[in-house]
């Protein structure tokens, strides 16, 4: 079973039309036909509102883990019934980089399109940056996301990585080196995103940080 399979078994439990669930998701009555019939792989780009339609979670859709449906709301107070009370004072700001570029220092005035807070510590640095494109949507991270990275020079083979590729803007992808080839691995539901390959001798490549952390947000 895919993510397809497991949208359209959720569906078919309830009592509501194909139609009315496009409609919620905010998209036309062919749109999730073709999602059904797999002619489209759109659906990607809907999973959070698809999730929130189908009162299930995007883990689930994914990956068939996780939980498959949400957290009870408390009548009181609106929050999930298993919400835990946070300590704001564990928090600290940290920048949001619209982008980045080789030509510029990390957290330059041009880069930064605003500031996020984590609770994440340890006297680490970290940075966030917002997602453009589905090439790593099988993980969850989708399209408008923000992803929280800390800032290192290494990973490990087979992490999460942000990668400066020659003077280009940054990538986020599964980071694999061995000897001078480097491979940047998408983990995509979208067929067009394929490995890239780079020869370090002719291309330089520069880890910039490693992912931690994935928000969904509005």
């Amino acid at each position: 079973m895919d993510t397809v399979d497991r949208i359209f078994a959720l569906l078919d439990k309830t009592d509501m039309e194909q139609q009315a669930f496009a409609a919620a998701v905010g998209v036309s009555d062919d749109t999730a036909s073709n999602w059904r019939r797999r002619k489209s792989a759109s659906y990607s780009k809907y999973l959070a509102q698809i999730a929130e339609v189908l009162n299930t979670t995007t883990e689930y859709l994914l990956t068939g883990n996780g939980p498959k449906t949400r957290p009870a709301l408390d009548a009181e107070d609106g929050l999930p019934s298993n919400a835990v009370k946070l300590d704001l004072g564990t928090f600290h700001r940290i920048p949001i980089l619209g982008y980045i570029s080789a030509g510029l220092p990390l957290y330059a005035e041009q880069h930064i399109e605003g500031y996020t807070v984590t609770d994440l510590n340890g006297g680490a640095e970290y940075f966030a940056l917002r997602v453009h494109g589905d090439s790593m949507n099988a993980l969850g991270i989708l399209d408008g996301y923000l992803i929280i990275a800390r800032r290192q020079d290494e990973v490990e083979n087979g992490q999460v990585a942000v990668v400066m590729v020659g003077e280009e803007d940054a990538t986020v992808k599964r980071f694999y080196a061995t000897g001078s080839t480097v491979t940047l691995m998408p983990q995509s539901t979208n067929p067009e995103h394929i490995p890239q390959i780079y020869d370090t001798a002719k291309t330089k490549v520069r880890v910039i940080g490693r992912v931690v952390k994935v928000e969904f947000t509005l």
